[in-house]
């Protein structure tokens, strides 16, 4: 079986960890994961790595992503959406005092970069626990904020309680905790009643199979949905290996920045080594010294 990405359209009310479950029994894989965890009542785009996929999945979790979101203004719950235990209820004097102008105004002022708080229900481990369990057992876990990046945040709709919203961030972004923001910068409290992933890095939600549809296909028809390394990592410069750069590569053997014929770039940048199949056989970064390449990752054994 080929490596590489599956795009799944995850349906509601179903773990991320479940549809790996579902993906994996179809393909009858050996290793399969995921490059994001969607909520589970959150949809949209999940990214199955298969196999050899399961070694590229980090080059994805920095990607940038899209979402729909839909935020309800004036009930505020402690796990920041519609799961939670409502702690806050506005007065109807309250939202009635809330205009449009108002609402387009806070939301807008969270593009650019900023600190985010990550909200204590979260799949983020604190001494190996995840800080929802925890957070259950009624021990809040704050963790530092760090810094993220909102691109754009455009609003679709505003029809009170809720404002639906296109939201373009970095990696590491929690919707729920911009929801929460949003409520507490407008004095009313809010929370995220709706989410869609539509995008994650260079792949789009509409390139992805529901994951119903993919369940009745058979494990031959499913292998055809798997994206191959080398084109999941299009958005990476790349170079066509030599018989002689696929040998070096092939034992790990060390890669001269001359012999490449590829012009320097930064040491962080990194570089998919491809043969004349679009077999993907190395990832390489430049070393701090510009002299040589070192291995991020070997596919060729």
């Amino acid at each position: 079986m080929k490596s590489g990405i599956i795009a799944i359209h995850k349906p509601e009310g179903i773990s991320s960890a479940r549809v790996v479950s579902r993906v994996k029994k179809v393909l009858e894989a050996k290793k399969l994961g995921h490059t994001g965890t969607l909520d589970p009542f959150a949809t949209g785009l999940l990214l199955c790595s298969v196999n050899k996929g399961t070694r590229i999945s980090r080059f994805f979790l920095d990607g940038h992503k899209r979402y729909i979101a839909r935020v309800c203004l004036g009930v505020e719950t402690d796990t920041y959406d519609l799961t939670g235990k409502t702690v806050f209820t506005a007065s109807k004097e309250m939202m009635n005092s809330l205009n449009n102008e108002d609402i387009e105004q806070v939301v807008n002022s969270f593009v650019g970069i900023q600190d985010q708080v990550p909200p204590a229900f979260s799949a983020l481990k604190h001494k190996g626990q995840p800080l929802y369990k925890l957070a259950r057992q009624g021990k809040k876990i704050q963790k530092p904020p760090r810094q993220i990046e909102f691109f754009d945040i455009s609003i679709k709709q505003i029809e009170m309680p809720f404002v639906d919203m296109e939201v373009f961030c970095s990696s590491g972004t929690y919707i729920r905790s911009l929801a929460f923001d949003i409520g507490e910068k407008l004095g009313c409290g809010a929370h995220l009643s709706r989410l869609c992933r539509t995008q994650s890095s260079a792949f789009k939600l509409e390139d992805a199979i529901q994951l119903d549809v993919f369940e009745k296909l058979d494990k031959t028809a499913a292998e055809k949905r798997i994206i191959c390394l080398s084109d999941c990592l299009e958005f990476m410069p790349g170079i066509v290996a030599d018989k002689l750069i696929a040998k070096k590569i092939k034992f790990g053997q060390q890669l001269l920045a001359g012999e490449l014929g590829l012009p320097l770039t930064k040491p962080d940048q990194s570089i998919r080594v491809i043969d004349n199949k679009n077999d993907l056989l190395a990832i390489i970064q430049l070393s701090e010294n510009r002299q040589e390449y070192k291995y991020s990752c070997i596919f060729l054994s």
